[in-house]
């Protein structure tokens, strides 16, 4: 491997090398999230193919494929480790000359840390920096710092559009908007009172698909020709929800924020109220004006603009430098000794629609990895996929119990469908890749989380979401 000068940005170009043939090699690694990478033939050399990355300094690892196989290079170090034998790269902080691991910080490399070791201190293998307490809470400062300064202002789009749908619309109707413009949830609008009033989600759906699925429902299929949302949501009390605090009433109300509120704030609203969506509303649009919904904020849009703000500047956060595995993130598969631990919610692509509503509510889960007889991962459901059964009335059609997961995942896949044929599904991480790669692929618009899976096996260890990140780093 050639090892070129340190950029501007902290990354170090490498040039990585397979010398021994094939036809097709790829490279994969701890630094592309596992994914494949091509590796080009060098002209005049056609047995020696060669890959050019650019990586921030710190422990790597990465192997090859070829021609379909798992293979790694001998004549570089390389270690055993949870994702099997695999080279290793260790480019110090201070220049782009790399630094071979000892053997024992090779060992101690490849061991999974507990987290309670995080709450005293995360201690690295020699070679890695360490992070102390007081590390931590330094980055979480200048985190909390820029969500302070920062406004909802900065959230808004230069273009785009709001939908909110009126309370009087029919349920149906209302669902079928949701699924044709792709979205999961929209604010609604009681013209009478002047003022947004709730929102209506894929949770509302589920609810619905449960009612209409159970034997003792009061709601048939063709009450939703003509039953509001309004009607609806006074029925099952989310418009007005009333929840008992010390012995008083009280009455749950929109949860939203104003364009010049922090973005600190806006993510505590999220974190305390547990809601997927916030509407930005301008409400001081002047007398006699009705408020103004200027946007849907999202964790994602958040994380995004606090990614974009540091991205040049990840050495000055040693937080965003931790393997996932070594901090409190997540809700993980429980191992061996750990029967306290709450289990990891997933399922079969046999199993019955019915009995995968059941545990988004009961869980209270917005997403289920469907895995394979060795929990290898297959797809995801999330709660947003119900309205593809919204399409053409499908729901009319259907008997909970007897649909499976996977049959109702190929209506999405059809031509129109909410999250379109060909487009990507299941994003994932691995329990090796530092916290800045998670927040990276959790900041890209429609990813909301990341399932854990093993490398090569895919089996899923885990699930982190935009949520998990922010009770993080916000402590």
């Amino acid at each position: 491997m050639d090892y070129g000068r340190e950029s501007v940005t902290g990354l170090i170009p490498v040039c990585f090398v397979w010398p021994y043939g094939g036809r097709s090699v790829y490279m994969i690694g701890s630094f592309t999230g596992w994914s494949q990478w091509t590796m080009t033939p060098v002209e005049g050399c056609p047995t020696v193919f060669q890959a050019i990355c650019s990586l921030p300094p710190g422990y790597h690892q990465y192997k090859f494929i070829v021609d379909g196989e798992w293979r790694h290079d001998e004549n570089k170090p390389f270690v055993n480790s949870n994702y099997g034998t695999v080279n290793t790269l260790l480019l110090a902080t201070d220049s782009g000359v790399p630094t071979m691991l000892t053997a024992q910080a090779q060992a101690e490399a490849s061991m999974d840390v507990d987290n309670e070791t995080f709450q005293r201190v995360v201690r690295m293998s020699d070679g890695f920096q360490r992070i102390t307490e007081a590390e931590v809470e330094s980055s979480r400062r200048r985190i909390s710092a820029f969500l302070c300064s920062h406004t909802g202002y900065e959230l808004l789009p230069e273009s785009g559009k709001v939908i909110a749908l009126d309370v009087d619309l029919p349920v149906k109707q209302a669902f079928h908007i949701l699924h044709e413009q792709g979205v999961p949830t929209a604010p609604l609008w009681d013209f009478s009172k002047g003022e947004f009033t709730g929102v209506l989600s894929a949770h509302d759906f589920i609810l619905i698909m449960c009612e209409l699925g159970s034997h003792g429902s009061n709601l048939t299929e063709e009450e939703l020709e003509t039953h509001t949302i309004s009607a609806w949501k006074e029925e099952k009390s989310y418009q007005n929800k009333q929840m008992i605090d010390h012995g008083n009433v009280v009455t749950r109300r929109l949860v939203h924020a104003a364009p010049d509120e922090s973005l600190k704030d806006i993510c505590l609203k999220f974190l305390s109220n547990r809601v997927a969506t916030v509407p930005i509303i301008n409400s001081s649009a002047g007398d006699g004006l009705y408020p103004q919904l200027l946007h849907l904020a999202s964790l994602s849009g958040i994380l995004k603009s606090m990614f974009r703000y540091f991205k040049h500047s990840l050495s000055s956060l040693p937080i965003f430098q931790l393997p996932i595995c070594v901090i409190p993130l997540g809700t993980w598969v429980p191992k061996i000794g750990e029967p306290d631990r709450q289990p990891l919610a997933m399922l079969r692509p046999s199993a019955s629609l019915g009995a995968a509503l059941n545990l988004l509510v009961q869980a209270q889960v917005s997403s289920i990895p469907i895995v394979d007889d060795n929990d290898s991962l297959l797809d995801i459901f999330s709660r947003s996929d119900i309205t593809a059964l919204a399409k053409d009335k499908v729901y009319k059609h259907i008997k909970l119990d007897e649909i499976t997961i996977q049959q109702v995942l190929q209506l999405g896949e059809e031509p129109n469908s909410s999250f379109g044929p060909g487009s990507q599904r299941c994003h994932m991480c691995l329990r090796s890749d530092p916290l800045f790669k998670v927040i990276e692929r959790l900041s890209k618009p429609g990813v909301r989380r990341l399932i854990i899976v093993e490398a090569g096996s895919k089996r899923v260890e885990g699930i982190v979401t935009l949520s998990d990140v922010f009770r993080f780093l916000l402590g």
